[in-house]
């Protein structure tokens, strides 16, 4: 399978992929006119879309794609289905595609039913893990947007991670801010500001790397719990989370 980003919006990417005969599936996808041209330039033949949640930046073009191709399956949860979903999954599903299985991980928290669609190596997360940050809590809770965090983190080290929103340069903004001492996070920064300056696409990204740069995902760590204001261990991990979500939010 060959994994393809189109970029769409002001700093969406819309994943597609595509196996040697030219069947293709679709991820996320906010608007239609760009997926059409990709798959178009490619001779590409789509047969499904996977949808992770219901915001119009990442359902935007489904009814004009299953006008043109009607024979596109729409996987999504429940919270698409008046988005355009025809199959509604949810939490430890599987379902195969161009013959790969998929399975389905619940990962509420930027919205209450989010999902993610998990098929070795690809992890489509939508807007609930990023490189170097996490979502927004619109709907969610931080401890909510936690458990979906330790799910995805239980995924095997070489998974990639295929976000929705080139949010790269600014999440490792606010890591340098935190950690301004972590010599992996300032390598990383410099690299992404050099990526980014040349217009180049941050992602996918390595689920082990994302151990390393991924506050989110080092709230175990004493000295980033001290940091951030914690000078006893908290309760519960997902406080800490919390308060580098309310951190992100102001900074």
């Amino acid at each position: 399978m060959n994994l393809t980003s189109i970029p769409a919006l002001q700093d969406n990417y819309i994943w597609t992929l595509n196996n040697d005969r030219g069947h293709c599936l679709i991820v996320d996808p906010g608007e239609a006119a760009p997926v059409i041209n990709t798959l178009q330039q490619n001779q590409w033949q789509p047969v499904a879309i996977l949808l992770t949640h219901h915001h119009h930046d990442h359902v935007g073009g489904v009814k004009e794609l299953v006008e043109k191709w009607p024979q596109l399956v729409v996987y999504g949860p429940q919270e698409t289905q008046n988005k355009g979903a025809t199959e509604i999954v949810s939490e430890g599903d599987c379902f195969t595609i161009l013959g790969n299985e998929f399975r389905v991980i619940g990962t509420p928290g930027h919205t209450l039913g989010h999902i993610s669609y998990f098929s070795f190596p690809y992890i489509f997360c939508g807007d609930t893990m990023f490189s170097g940050g996490c979502g927004r809590l619109f709907e969610g809770t931080p401890e909510q947007m936690f458990e979906s965090f330790h799910k995805l983190n239980n995924l095997p080290d070489d998974s990639l991670v295929c976000c929705a929103h080139e949010y790269t340069l600014s999440n490792l903004k606010f890591a340098q801010h935190i950690l301004p001492q972590d010599n992996e996070i300032a390598a990383c920064f410099q690299q992404i500001k050099d990526l980014r300056a040349k217009n180049h696409i941050t992602l996918p990204t390595k689920l082990a790397f994302e151990r390393k740069i991924n506050l989110f995902l080092r709230t175990h760590e004493i000295d980033l719990q001290k940091i951030i204001g914690f000078n006893s261990p908290p309760y519960h991990q997902w406080q800490v989370f919390a308060r580098l979500r309310e951190l992100k939010d102001h900074f």
